[in-house]
């Protein structure tokens, strides 16, 4: 398997278990989708994974251990998309996906024409070619979020890190995005793990979730087993509907209630 394995993950800060003992397999060429409140341990365990946490247990990515791979090597195999990306608001577009293509680039050398070739196809791809010669100061919140995809596509990792990847765009470009994506997954073969909030997008669109609260892996498996109304009132504080639609999708409606009250965790 070149996807990912993780074995008895951990991570803390200052003393503090935010992660313990996270076991989690994803396929080469499948999606897993990460669920769980604020502060469960969705985006510290895509930074462990992305190597850019000291982490306990064992990390493999793209059939690389994550612990002592090289940054270059790693940047090969595994592209992290974080959820508010820091971008130099003075460069151009095109110049910003070209960054993506860096860990190809022999030391001192320059872009060759396949660099350029990839660059220009997820410009169109992602609807940016009119934005090439803009600043990524101009943009707005939805077209930075696809510059930044693009240059992570650009990387032609195996392992696709993606934290949030739609929370700036629209219903339409948010469909359009993950629409996208699981295009270029089943093209590639890429592996993706994601932490989203939209727990109905997660199921249209992961192959499996994997529920994380306060640190711990507390349900993994497809959609319908794992979005249940009582795990969601259990791990999020929130009385829902659940309904399973046509294919085996699934969809989570919050449901409001005047006397609910405040629901304990």
């Amino acid at each position: 398997m070149s996807g990912l394995r993780l074995r008895g993950v951990g991570v803390s800060f200052d003393g503090t278990r935010v992660l313990d003992g996270i076991d989690l397999s994803v396929e080469k060429g499948a999606w897993l989708g990460l669920i769980g409140p604020n502060g469960a341990g969705k985006t510290t365990l895509l930074r462990a994974v992305a190597g850019l946490l000291q982490a306990e247990g064992e990390i493999h990515a793209g059939g690389a251990d994550v612990a002592s791979a090289s940054r270059r090597v790693l940047a090969r195999l595994v592209a992290y998309v974080p959820q508010r990306p820091l971008v130099p608001a003075a460069m151009l577009v095109v110049d910003y996906v070209l960054l993506g293509r860096t860990p190809h680039l022999s030391y001192l050398g320059s872009e060759t024409d396949r660099d350029l070739e990839v660059a220009a196809g997820l410009l169109d791809r992602l609807e940016l070619v009119q934005f090439r010669e803009r600043m990524l100061g101009s943009l707005s919140g939805g077209e930075m979020q696809r510059a930044v995809l693009a240059r992570s596509l650009a990387q032609e990792a195996s392992v696709l890190l993606l934290d949030e990847p739609t929370s700036a765009l629209d219903v339409g470009h948010q469909l359009e995005a993950l629409e996208l994506l699981d295009e270029l997954r089943r093209e590639r073969g890429l592996t993706i793990l994601s932490a989203m909030h939209d727990l109905t997008l997660a199921a249209q669109f992961a192959d499996r979730l994997a529920l994380l609260s306060r640190g711990r892996l507390v349900a993994a498996g497809a959609a319908e087993e794992v979005l249940t109304e009582d795990a969601v009132l259990q791990h999020y504080g929130a009385r829902v509907q659940v309904l399973r639609q046509e294919g085996g999708r699934v969809a989570v409606i919050p449901s409001r209630s005047a006397d609910r009250g405040i629901v304990e965790r």
